[in-house]
């Protein structure tokens, strides 16, 4: 039997990419996205991208305190590629998409063409940045929607073409906790405008808070239609990666009530 060749640097990103979009129930030699993986690998079966998969599972601290475990041998190749993530997200996440699209024999701006139409104008370090950041916006956003199900944590509607991934502590504030699934939350665009604008806000027990702007209007037909009713509800919690309470508490600081 001939030994698999060891998985180069770019492989593991590669996978990891994967594993960041995919639920671990989902992480399986059977699924389609891991089917294709593999195709595009080249040389790697599904159930070798799977295995992959599952190490990746092994070294987050999520699945470590639910006692998933991957083989040693696994666990060392994949470490240097999660440690990396974690000290700086933004270049991991940017580059796994860049080899993504080597791989497929496009260029990532040809990939995210949709996002980034309007930059025809720019160049040099600008554009780049500009990309990066639209980029890394939409993996964000395939992360969250993933988290949640694809469904609004306040309203419950699923639909992904009315889902926002929105940001606990604004994208601005926190360059290192951008892309952290915890500081993150799937809402409808009209509630995620609502959070951003400080109209409805999350407390600590994870319940839907009602600002004093949105209470001056309770005879507006839109107040309970909207809000008035969602107050001091419970929001539709992820099973994973649920918002980390010191990223709530900073967004609930700013809230008048």
């Amino acid at each position: 039997m001939v030994k698999s060749p060891n998985w180069t640097r770019e492989e593991l990103v590669l996978a990891f990419n994967l594993y960041l979009k995919l639920d671990f129930g989902k992480m399986h030699k059977g699924n389609p996205e891991v089917i294709q993986l593999a195709t595009i690998l080249g040389r790697r079966t599904p159930d070798s991208v799977a295995m992959r998969l599952t190490n990746f599972a092994s070294v987050d601290p999520y699945h470590q305190q639910r006692g998933v475990k991957g083989m040693s041998g696994g666990y060392n190749q994949v470490k240097p590629i999660w440690d990396e993530f974690i000290n700086n997200k933004e270049d991991l996440v940017f580059e796994s998409e860049r080899i993504l699209a080597e791989y497929q024999h496009t260029t990532v701006e040809n990939v995210y063409s949709d996002i980034i139409f309007d930059l025809n104008g720019l160049k040099g370090e600008v554009r780049d940045r500009i990309v990066k950041v639209r980029v890394n916006q939409s993996v964000f956003r395939q992360m969250i929607l993933k988290t949640y199900e694809s469904r609004c944590a306040i309203s419950g509607i699923d639909l992904p073409e009315l889902l926002v991934a929105g940001h606990i502590v604004p994208w601005s504030v926190n360059e290192q906790e951008r892309l952290n699934p915890e500081n993150g939350i799937c809402l409808s665009n009209l509630y995620d405008r609502a959070y951003e604008k400080g109209l409805i806000c999350i407390d600590t027990d994870y319940k839907v808070l009602i600002s004093k702007r949105l209470k001056s209007e309770p005879d507006k037909n839109f107040y309970q239609q909207y809000f008035g009713r969602l107050e001091h509800q419970p929001i539709h919690l992820p099973k994973s990666y649920q918002p980390k309470r010191d990223f709530v508490e900073y967004r609930l600081a700013s809230f008048e009530s």
